[in-house]
């Protein structure tokens, strides 16, 4: 059994009371989240604006999904090798500097660029998703993972309600160009605060070789690992599995709605806010009443997974009424509240069962996945609102679909041996 397993998980204010470098990488996370769904929603607005193409948009999240499975597995080895604060601290100021192009955009003809600055800004941002995750162990206790998590994935939701419903207001009042000053300014922030951090590398990080042969065969034994442990080789795709059948083609479908069907503000921005808002609560609400109920243990975390897939099936078929706002929100609300569960739960049981020389690659592996079955999903989506098949019936046949990972992961849940439990958490 895990040492995790036989100690009494901390609670979400004596973790925050108790750990000053958790404080620090919380707080960074909380200015910077604010700051990535301002851009969305501002980016989101003026490719609308400009282009009012379903495909086109389909385009923008096809890119932010496309550009981090690219630099996933750069982003892991360098997670596994280099000083993880300093990687934090980089993406940041980059990102900074990048969402500045987004000031110079006018005329239709700019369009390239929005998608080129997006590239490099989620290009970047996958150094930061997978350094965060693979630091969160070294500067926590085993007991206070699990809490740290999900603190960390409620905040990631409740910025995405708040940035989102800020995002939409400043652009649906003041114009677009205010939102991605703010987004820009929020990235300097961050990194000033996770400066603030007391980190201290691990000792095989300094005596490891930086050769880029030495990189290339420390990508494949990250691979290797996982091949050879298939209960973790299948924790790691249900993010992918969850963006490719629901989340990233939802996006679209936010941004459409809030745009033509249901649009409040300039560019419907307003309404795009309530939307991404709405699901940043429900993505929160789920994993806390969740983990209320099933704790850290292994097990219960599983068959919620399960009960997460259902929920966010029921959700997609809630909003493809297309009835009132108010019904709609709260389809959009449920959907998030079934993804929020499988997002925590699946990064909880990887922390909890992958070491430490090795947790940036499967991160960065897991990351990779799951933006290239964005990618894949957005395409799909934005394909489909540009020809033939209506949104409506888009979404029934995504809340259908979501049957068959359920369905896959009920099965595996239920023939996972216990010795293979024990074996690979130890």
């Amino acid at each position: 059994m895990t040492t995790q397993s036989l100690e009494t998980p901390i609670s979400y204010s004596q973790l925050l009371r108790s750990n000053r470098n958790f404080r620090w990488l919380w707080s960074g996370q909380i200015v910077s989240l604010l700051g990535d769904w301002f851009n969305l929603i501002a980016s989101a607005a003026l490719l609308a604006q400009l282009t009012e193409s379903g495909l086109a948009i389909g385009g923008l999240f096809v890119i932010r999904m496309l550009a981090p499975f690219i630099t996933s597995p750069i982003a892991g080895v360098v997670a596994d090798r280099y000083n993880r604060k300093a990687i934090l601290m980089a993406t940041d100021i980059i990102r900074g500097i990048t969402v500045v192009g987004f000031l110079f955009i006018r005329r239709p003809e700019d369009v390239w660029i929005i998608y080129a600055l997006t590239a490099i800004q989620l290009g970047t941002g996958s150094f930061f998703f997978t350094t965060r995750n693979a630091i969160l162990p070294d500067i926590v206790k085993p007991n206070e993972i699990g809490t740290a998590n999900t603190i960390l994935s409620i905040t990631w939701s409740t910025m995405l309600a708040v940035g989102a419903a800020l995002g939409g207001l400043v652009a649906g009042f003041w114009g677009i160009a205010p939102a991605f000053i703010i987004d820009a300014l929020t990235f300097a922030v961050s990194a000033f605060l996770l400066w603030q951090m007391a980190y201290t590398p691990p000792k095989e990080q300094a005596t490891s070789d930086k050769s880029i042969a030495a990189a290339f065969t420390q990508y494949a034994e990250g691979i290797k690992y996982l091949k050879e442990r298939l209960d973790q080789l299948l924790i790691t795709l249900l993010k992918g599995a969850n963006a490719l059948l629901i989340s990233a083609g939802f996006q679209i479908m936010q941004v459409t709605l809030a745009e033509s069907t249901y649009s409040i503000g300039e560019g419907g921005g307003i309404s795009m806010g309530l939307f991404f808002g709405i699901a940043g609560i429900g993505t929160g609400v789920g994993p806390l009443i969740a983990r209320r109920i099933t704790g850290d243990d292994d097990g219960k975390m599983r068959w919620a997974i399960v009960i997460g897939w259902l929920i966010s099936g029921v959700g997609m078929w809630t909003v493809s009424t297309l009835g009132a706002f108010w019904l709609v929100l709260f389809g959009t609300f449920l959907r998030g509240f079934g993804g929020g569960i499988i997002w925590v739960f699946s990064t909880q049981l990887l922390l909890q069962l992958v070491p430490g020389e090795v947790r940036g690659r499967i991160f960065a592996t897991e990351y990779m996945i799951f933006t290239l079955l964005g990618a894949l999903g957005s395409a799909i989506v934005g394909w489909a609102l540009d020809g033939a098949i209506s949104i409506q019936w888009m979404m029934r046949i995504m809340g259908t679909s979501i049957l068959v990972p359920a369905v896959l992961w009920t099965i595996w849940t239920l023939n996972r041996s216990e010795p293979d439990k024990v074996k690979e958490a130890v």
